[in-house]
């Protein structure tokens, strides 16, 4: 690995959950790090604070190394953040499916998987990624660089692609719409909700709940779903994941690198405020 190459992978490391809750205590030792590392120079920029540093080393990584942070960072600034904003939609990162983890899920009047593959990552799993997701959920897609849309096209003819070229200008097009899944399987869906959520659903949709304890509430109800219409079932399963609305905050206009971050970790506004004042704290050494 070029030494480059490492600094940059080093730079993007920053943006990670185990970094934002030590920025949330007020350490920024990771920060420093980085600092000493590659930037020796900031420890004379009298007045600069960590924020500043962060938002350089985003400009550089963005350019230099569109990894999977940065790509989800973008496609939620560019793509999603008005339709969250705007309605009762529900978006998660990093949603658990049977064997794989989608990198964004979104629940409204459908559910979408978007999975993202950058110049970095290989194909190896995918086939079974995209196997796994269509048991939940309704539209399917993978994002890609658009220098790789043919290849990325012969995976799954019922998958939609939405292409990238420059992370920067932030443009994502759809070259290929998504069949709609209507062929949801039951166990799996009950296997991605919580227990309140899929007795909430048997409740819904048979009017009341049959006598269980918490060792036979799983099994009974995974029994009940079975016998549900799958279309009443995906309407239902949505509107419960919909009311998961966990008030994650994301900027529209301010500290936008920081959003998949945000996102990651369910902050709300006041999370947001507290770790924007933190990381205003000028660099000290």
């Amino acid at each position: 690995m070029s030494s480059e190459l490492a600094k940059l992978r080093d730079y993007s490391s920053l943006f990670s959950r185990k970094h934002g809750v030590s920025w949330l205590k007020g350490n920024f030792n990771s920060v420093r790090s980085r600092i000493e590392l590659y930037d020796q120079s900031m420890k004379e920029n009298n007045g600069a604070t960590y924020l500043d540093y962060l938002k350089k080393i985003y400009k550089v990584i963005e350019v230099n190394y569109p990894n999977e942070y940065v790509i989800k960072n973008s496609f939620i600034n560019h793509s999603l953040i008005d339709e969250i904003k705007d309605s009762d939609s529900v978006i998660c990162s990093e949603f658990r499916v049977g064997r794989s983890v989608v990198d964004l899920a979104m629940f409204n009047g459908v559910s979408k998987a978007f999975e993202i593959k950058s110049e970095f990552d290989t194909s190896k799993r995918l086939a079974n990624q995209l196997e796994d997701y269509k048991k939940i959920f309704n539209e399917v897609y993978i994002i890609v660089p658009k220098s790789k849309i043919d290849y990325y096209s012969n995976f799954d003819k019922s998958t939609g692609i939405i292409a990238f070229q420059s992370i920067k200008n932030q443009r994502f097009e759809l070259f290929r719409k998504p069949i709609t899944n209507k062929v949801l399987d039951s166990d799996e869906l009950i296997n991605v909700l919580r227990s309140n959520e899929y007795k909430d659903i048997v409740n819904i949709f048979y009017g009341s709940l049959p006598e269980m304890t918490s060792f036979t509430q799983y099994d009974i109800c995974k029994e009940l779903f079975s016998k549900i219409p799958i279309e009443k079932l995906n309407k239902i399963f949505l509107d419960v994941i919909k009311g998961r609305k966990e008030n994650t905050y994301l900027s529209k206009n301010h500290h936008r690198e920081f959003n998949q971050l945000s996102l990651a970790m369910k902050f709300n506004q006041s999370d947001h405020r507290k770790i924007v004042a933190n990381l205003k704290e000028t660099i000290k050494f």
